[in-house]
């Protein structure tokens, strides 16, 4: 997978694109990631990416002319998708970053700042996203946000490739607890079941804490699923103990 970024701050992505699984992945080619700078194109001696809003209003509006020098600076892969990062796209969601592994091979990613784009940039984009429904200062934050959960699925960048299988929204649940040694800290312990090496009972423990906390944090991801709560955890067998 190619990312390449579109942003007036390059320097933003030296740290997150190092650590972790992320930066190994960059290290065995598992993603590439190439950052451009649009002042790079700009032909002022002050290398001015904003300008003021025609009409009026406050703030700043990032340019046509450098975005779209960016842009067509880069090669083109086949299946490439050109993603605009903006409160007034699509959120961001475990299912887009699946479709987007699947069916892309390139993506670019234009981080918008000050009070937002000129509206001609839009002729470049094939899809907006949002992290949420909230202002940022920039782009940059949603574009590594979805650098990072995009790479975490391609082929190699997990250790273990069945993890990704039992995590929150892989199945439109959240995920279930989890536990490891000791088996006691300072009073609290270890439900018995993960201790029983039962493996049909630990998993039907997991279904149904699955449900419970899916339940209690996050209904509507339930009405989505069009899922009975009640008769769901009578069929992964609940018991009030193992809460």
């Amino acid at each position: 997978m190619r990312f390449d970024i579109i942003t007036l701050f390059p320097d933003f992505f030296t740290s997150p694109l190092s650590s972790g699984l992320l930066g190994k992945a960059l290290t065995k080619e598992i993603a590439e990631v190439y950052l451009t700078n649009p002042r790079d194109f700009t032909t002022d001696k002050h290398h001015k990416a904003d300008d003021e809003p025609y009409g009026g209003g406050v703030g700043m509006v990032l340019k046509p002319e450098p975005i779209f020098a960016a842009v067509e600076s880069l090669p083109v892969l086949p299946r490439r998708q050109v993603i605009l990062l903006t409160p007034q796209g699509e959120t961001m969601t475990q299912p887009i970053f699946k479709q987007l592994v699947q069916d892309f091979d390139q993506l670019v990613l234009l981080c918008g700042h000050y009070e937002g784009i000129d509206e001609r940039i839009s002729a470049l984009v094939t899809r907006e996203i949002s992290l949420g429904d909230f202002v940022l200062t920039g782009g940059e934050i949603p574009a590594i946000a979805l650098i990072n959960g995009v790479t975490r699925l391609l082929p190699g960048t997990v250790g273990k490739a069945e993890s990704l299988k039992a995590e929150s929204f892989e199945a439109g649940l959240l995920d279930y607890p989890h536990y490891t040694r000791p088996a006691e800290f300072r009073g609290m312990k270890v439900p018995e079941v993960l201790l029983s090496g039962n493996h049909a009972e630990i998993k039907r423990w997991q279904d149904q804490q699955q449900l419970q906390r899916t339940r209690d944090r996050r209904p509507d991801l339930l009405a989505k699923l069009g899922l009975d709560l009640e008769s769901d955890l009578e069929n992964t067998g609940s018991n009030s103990e193992d809460k």
